[in-house]
């Protein structure tokens, strides 16, 4: 029954990636940073329900096996198909967003899981942006990664074009052209603090939008 289970999430990780190229023809662009089995923490702009597919999608095979999405328990759990593709495809790190409720703390998970030798896929503005802005502020979950294993390279990653494929309250794709662009790591700088350190790594992210790199 195990290998069962874990045939079938090769296959459905085989036929989402497909199907995410035939719907976006994605490219990644990996402008600041090479494709290496480096430990990261990839941290992307938040537009769309599929941002996790696209940035997993344009991993060479053998990094996606190590990396893991860090999403919300209450999405990813709330019906059996969703907990398929959540847990068994791709091996999410399951964050309770309820602060009252939550018997684990988020940022102990993310440190559990990179300590165990994953990488991760995080959304540090939270939640997804509507579009009014670029990106909206950063929740601190990324400064304290930084803070708790310093030595981890954190790679921005822009989306581009994903919110006009999938706009939000659709469950019907529309076929245009997307983008992963990849840069150069950010480091918690000496001296640094929350502020300065989660601005640098907006800046950073914002540069790659207009196809940027900030090193």
């Amino acid at each position: 029954m195990k290998f069962l289970r874990k045939w079938l999430a090769s296959l459905a990780g085989h036929s989402v990636s497909l199907v995410a190229h035939t719907v976006t023809a994605v490219r990644g662009i990996w402008d600041g940073v090479e494709p290496g089995p480096i430990q990261r923490v990839y941290f992307a702009n938040h537009t769309s329900n599929a941002d996790t597919v696209l940035i997993w999608t344009v991993l060479p095979p053998r990094l996606r096996k190590q990396t893991r999405p860090v999403a919300a328990a209450d999405y990813w759990l709330t019906s059996p198909l969703r907990r398929f593709f959540g847990k068994d495809v791709f091996n999410t790190v399951l964050i309770d967003r309820r602060r009252e409720e939550r018997t684990e703390d988020p940022v102990k998970q993310m440190v559990a899981a990179l300590d165990e030798g994953s990488s991760l896929i995080i959304f540090p503005e939270g939640k997804r942006n509507s579009g009014d802005t670029k990106l909206l502020p950063f929740k601190t979950g990324l400064y304290h990664l930084a803070k708790a294993r310093p030595k981890v390279d954190l790679v921005p990653v822009w989306i581009e074009n994903l919110n006009r494929v999938m706009p939000k309250g659709e469950i019907i794709p529309l076929p245009l052209l997307c983008t992963v662009r990849f840069g150069a790591p950010v480091h918690l700088a000496e001296g640094d603090d929350k502020e300065a350190f989660l601005a640098r790594a907006s800046d950073a992210l914002l540069a790659l939008s207009n196809g940027e790199d900030i090193k």
